[in-house]
């Protein structure tokens, strides 16, 4: 069945991550899993520098320097019931890091921290704010958020 816009909303305020997919040089699709938070019916996802990495200059961000448009993927998988699977598709768009107010890059630090047990004492290295421009959702039946995770800035 098809998900409202709200319910949209509600299971991507849920999701422990997704898939942040990105167009490359070639135009072939860079899909990467990401931490995010919905914040102001905006999606934010940070560069950290917890997990190893060699550099924080991503091909995500070079992809969105080219395309400022991307796409994220949430998704719930139950093998067992079959009538919890669920998924929502945001259409985004790059927000210029210029357009972000040192208020709200503050509260998005500290919502990833609470979300996420991994950023409670860390910096990061760069934050992407996404403008979401449409939301699509399935689910197999009427869904109910199964985390007692939700984003506090929605």
């Amino acid at each position: 069945m098809r998900l409202t816009n709200d319910d949209c909303w509600r299971l991507l305020g849920s999701a422990d991550h997704g898939v942040l997919c990105t167009a490359g040089a070639r135009q072939h699709i860079d899909a990467v899993p990401v931490c995010f938070v919905v914040a102001y019916q905006s999606i934010v996802t940070p560069i950290d520098r917890v997990k190893p990495k060699e550099t924080t200059e991503l091909g995500r961000l070079k992809n969105l320097q080219r395309n400022a448009n991307a796409t994220l993927l949430c998704d719930h998988w139950n093998p067992h019931d079959w009538s919890r699977l669920w998924w929502v598709r945001a259409h985004l768009v790059n927000r210029s890091g210029h357009d972000v107010s040192p208020t709200l890059l503050e509260q998005c630090e500290t919502a990833l921290r609470q979300k996420y047990v991994q950023y409670q004492d860390t910096d990061f290295a760069e934050m992407i704010f996404f403008d979401v421009q449409s939301l699509v959702g399935w689910s197999a039946a009427d869904q109910t958020v199964e985390s007692d995770v939700t984003d506090p800035l929605i």
